[in-house]
């Protein structure tokens, strides 16, 4: 098994991304390339084939009220915008290696925070139990969407 951590292949982080766009949101070539642009943190396992997770800073210019939310809250912080694993691969430790690796470029930039938000409506319960057993509490809760989209807010301080 490869747990190399390497740029993302564009394409292959499409097609992960949109089998789960459910969980996160449906990107297009053009949105991905936006969402690269501003982001603090964007590496994968395999290109991003098996899995991949894209962080962005609170400095970021990103029009999301997930990101808009935190940055009313935390000064100094990481948002995770999304990770996805393939389901195939689950259960191997990918996300805890990208969280892992994560968590270290964040510290050692100076962010006091790891945030991210995790689906209540529609229900994304595996990503829930991730989260808290690696230590991320919740620290909000928000409606969206429309009404469409409830999540549950989460942040992890780091050492």
């Amino acid at each position: 098994m490869n747990h190399e951590l390497t740029s993302l292949d564009p394409g292959k982080v499409l097609t992960l991304n949109n089998a789960h766009a459910r969980e996160t949101s449906l990107l297009d070539p053009e949105s991905l390339s936006a969402l690269l642009d501003v982001a603090f943190y964007a590496r994968g396992l395999d290109g991003g084939a098996t899995a991949f997770l894209i962080a962005l800073s609170q400095d970021a210019t990103y029009d999301n009220p997930n990101f808009a939310w935190f940055k009313n809250v935390y000064d100094s912080f990481v948002y995770i915008d999304r990770i996805i694993v393939a389901a195939a691969a689950r259960g191997q430790g990918m996300a805890r290696l990208l969280y892992k690796d994560l968590f270290y470029a964040a510290e050692i930039s100076g962010r006091q925070w790891a945030v991210c938000e995790v689906n209540v409506e529609p229900p994304n319960p595996e990503s829930q139990a991730f989260h808290i057993a690696m230590g991320f509490q919740e620290v909000g809760v928000a409606t969206i969407r429309e009404g469409k989209k409830t999540v549950r807010y989460f942040a992890l301080e780091l050492a």
